[in-house]
């Protein structure tokens, strides 16, 4: 029985002992009295009833006022302590008592905090044995995941219906510059943890390539792999090669071997989490031939952008067809003038000239397409060298090192952007650069030598500084010819080699203000360099393993497909946590959104790393009493996208998620006002923090998202920005979902259920 009817019934049984007395004595005075005592009663008790009555009720309403405080004190003051009972128990361990209210309460508070604290002690002991335990686990899977954090190819894992367990950052930048329109915005790339493959993929090409990998593996193969070529939703090439992560009957991960290029990805551990190493691939298809089976419990994708080969092998094509067909037609009409003239020595003066004329015209066309061709298949050259993006910095310091070790010279930096990326062959850019400061200390006897990395538009000086003598155009130039060496080392690559397989360019510049003089290594930016250099929410990491990884979800299996299930464990489910800004508190009178953050949550994890971040011209005034609240100006508006192009985004971002925000119903009444004129309906369950802390926590006076979170012993940081309350938002639920479970809430419909029974359930907006 809930407090409320308990102090209504206790209420009513104090009135009745009030009452009940007196008007069961008058009864009986009554009913054995004869006439005359009646009336000579009734004389006397009727003027006296008034003030009988008025002396009973105030009795009553003291008594009520009595019952009402050893109410609040006794048992809604112990209700409230079972609840903080049941924090310490689970989600907050260092929550402790507020002994409060009368002394045997307070006296059970301090009982329950020492009981506590004798608690943490034994937790902590066995905690600290359980982490020696995991240590060695954890650290063979953080090696891992670190190895393939710094391959240079794009990896992705996923388990066998699909879902992405695993990827590195190249991968991660592959698909969000391959990503176009909306899900290119604000960090939203098309890959995350728990996400399909197939929405990147094709799955008919990913299936195919399983089957063949199933066939081979039956037959021995000792190389079960396929490749394949598929394109992307925005019409990129993409080459791919599949290898299998393979276990036996004992229970070892394995994955089969992959040619190169490119190289072989590391083994990963099955979903058993029993924390046993990956064996070599060929340790394991051994073991399959000497009849211990072998499961496919996933597979490994590297993934390359073929897109600008294809086109470049396309155009050489083109160029190569131009210059057969051109060159034949201009062949034939040489031959046949060639062979009139042999044929007619006496031919007159006119004819010879015009024949002479075809000769040479025809000459020149050809001459101009050989020529042509020549300077496409230049840059074509130019393509096969080896490059990769280079953050622009790592390059000078290295230079810098080997100039130091090489040379003996000093060498100092100056305005040096450490945001801007170059695609370079490093090691030719580095002997170019070394190369240089040797002859300007062999010929000009320089002592310091300065190096900076500035940026104007799409290209990027590379300027080696020094102070003294001039060096002519004509040195400059005599140095780009000769072979490259330094000491005894000697390159067969010229200066303008690199220069000019680079795309760039190679000037001398005087500053004659400063006295200084300076080479100046034009190159062109890297495409991806923008794409490279986010980072979101860099201030915050994981403690654990990196973010881009989670092996556990090699035995998650998606029994439903594509749906949510609500009959699904919350421990199960995705979840998209998401807040909005907006420019007021009244959807339905005209505000709008002006900010929107969002936060996945995967396997009972808060991914930092996969985030939706975007502001929005809400196309109407900022109220000036809100600009404190979340600091968005209407500068900070100007440029930005409307809500037309980053609501789709947003459910593109969230699609296969369970929606979860606190007051959730105040955001969605944003979004249903504009399902009709955008077309973009939210119809996945919605999760909302607010009504589940009514559900966990009854009994507490607050239920805002700060009170919540300094119940469950979480740091609020960045609040009033969208993104920020959305991961506090999902902290919060996270803490949630075990304490909800103690309650026997443990499927979404049971979540969702409890929830509308609560008072908060009925606000609209």
């Amino acid at each position: 029985m809930k407090a409320k009817l308990r102090f209504i019934l206790a209420a009513g049984v104090l009135g009745l002992l009030m009452t009940g007395p007196f008007a069961l004595t008058a009864l009986l005075l009554f009913a054995d009295a004869k006439e005359a005592e009646r009336a000579a009663f009734a004389q006397f008790l009727v003027p006296r009833l008034p003030l009988g009555a008025l002396m009973t009720l105030l009795g009553f309403i003291a008594g009520l006022a009595l019952l009402r405080g050893l109410f609040q004190q006794y048992v809604h003051g112990l209700l409230r302590m079972a609840e903080t009972l049941r924090l310490m128990l689970g989600a907050n361990r260092n929550f402790r008592v507020a002994p409060e209210g009368p002394p045997e309460v307070r006296e059970l508070g301090r009982a329950a905090n020492d009981l506590a604290q004798q608690r943490d002690e034994l937790l902590n002991d066995v905690d600290e044995q359980i982490r020696q335990a995991k240590a060695s686990v954890e650290e063979e899977k953080n090696r891992l995941a670190a190895l393939m954090s710094e391959l240079a190819q794009g990896v992705v894992v996923c388990n066998l219906d699909g879902r992405i367990l695993l990827y590195n950052s190249r991968a991660r930048l592959q698909f969000t510059a391959l990503a176009q329109g909306p899900t290119s915005m604000s960090g939203g790339a098309l890959i995350g943890l728990g996400r399909s493959i197939f929405s990147i993929l094709e799955r008919g090409q990913i299936t195919h390539s399983l089957e063949t990998i199933q066939q081979r593996l039956a037959r021995g193969s000792a190389e079960p792999t396929a490749n394949f070529i598929t394109s992307t939703r925005s019409g990129q090439l993409l080459r791919a090669q599949m290898a299998p992560v393979l276990r036996t009957g004992a229970g070892v991960a394995t994955t089969a071997n992959v040619d190169s290029p490119p190289p072989t990805p590391p083994a990963w551990q099955g979903g058993d989490n029993t924390g046993s190493q990956a064996a070599p691939a060929q340790g394991g298809l051994a073991a399959a031939s000497m009849g211990a089976p072998l499961e496919v419990t996933g597979y490994v994708l590297t993934i390359e952008n073929i897109t600008r080969n294809f086109e470049r092998e396309a155009e050489r094509d083109q160029a190569l067809q131009l210059l057969t067909d051109g060159n034949r037609a201009a062949l034939a009409n040489i031959r046949a003038a060639v062979e009139t003239l042999i044929d007619t020595p006496d031919m007159e003066a006119d004819y010879r000239e015009r024949f002479t004329r075809v000769i040479a015209d025809e000459s020149a066309a050809m001459t101009e397409r050989l020529e042509a061709t020549m300077n496409r298949f230049a840059d074509a050259l130019k393509t096969r060298w080896p490059l990769e993006d280079v953050l622009g910095v790592d390059i000078l310091a290295a230079a810098a090192r080997r100039i130091e070790d090489r040379l003996q010279l000093l060498i100092k930096n100056e305005d040096q952007d450490t945001s801007l990326w170059v695609r370079v062959d490093s090691f030719a850019l580095i002997q170019a650069i070394t190369f240089l400061a040797s002859r300007l200390q062999e010929h000009y006897s320089i002592r310091e030598l300065r190096l900076r990395l500035v940026a104007e538009g799409k290209m990027v000086f590379v300027d080696l500084i020094w102070s003294g003598k001039v060096v002519s155009s004509e040195t400059l130039y005599a140095w780009e010819l000769e072979p490259m060496s330094v000491g005894a080392e000697i390159s067969p690559l010229t200066l303008r080699d690199v220069i000019d397989r680079h795309g760039g360019e190679i000037w001398y510049q005087r500053d004659k203000a400063a006295h200084n003089a300076f080479f100046r290594i034009v190159l062109p930016a890297a495409i991806m360099s923008g794409v490279q250099a986010m980072d979101p929410v860099p201030h915050v990491r994981s403690e654990s393993r990196p973010e881009y990884y989670d092996f556990d979800l090699f035995a998650a299996r998606d029994a439903e497909g594509s749906g949510i299930d609500p009959e699904r464990r919350l421990t199960d489910l995705a979840y998209s946590v998401f807040d909005t800004e907006t420019t007021g508190l009244q959807p339905s009178n005209g505000d709008e959104i002006i900010q929107m953050g969002a936060v996945r949550i995967v396997n009972n994890r808060l991914l930092r790393q996969e985030i939706f971040d975007q502001l929005v011209d809400p196309v109407i005034p900022l109220k000036p009493e809100g600009i404190p609240i979340h600091g968005i100006t209407e500068a900070m508006l100007n440029g930005q996208p409307r809500l037309d192009v980053v609501l789709p985004a947003f459910h593109e971002f969230c699609a296969e998620t369970v929606l979860v925000a606190h007051n959730a119903a105040f955001d969605m009444r944003f979004f249903q006002l504009k399902e009709d004129s955008l077309g973009v309906r939210f119809t996945q369950p919605v999760l909302d923090t607010l009504l589940l802390s009514a559900v966990i926590h009854p009994n507490q006076e607050s239920h805002g998202l700060e009170s919540i979170a300094e119940r469950l012993g979480i740091n609020v940081i960045g609040r009033h920005t969208a993104l920020g309350d959305a991961f506090v938002t999902g902290e919060v639920f996270l803490k949630m979902i075990p304490l909800l479970a103690d309650m026997g809430i443990v499927t979404l419909r049971q979540a969702l259920d409890a929830a509308q029974k609560t008072y908060f359930a009925r606000i609209k907006y």
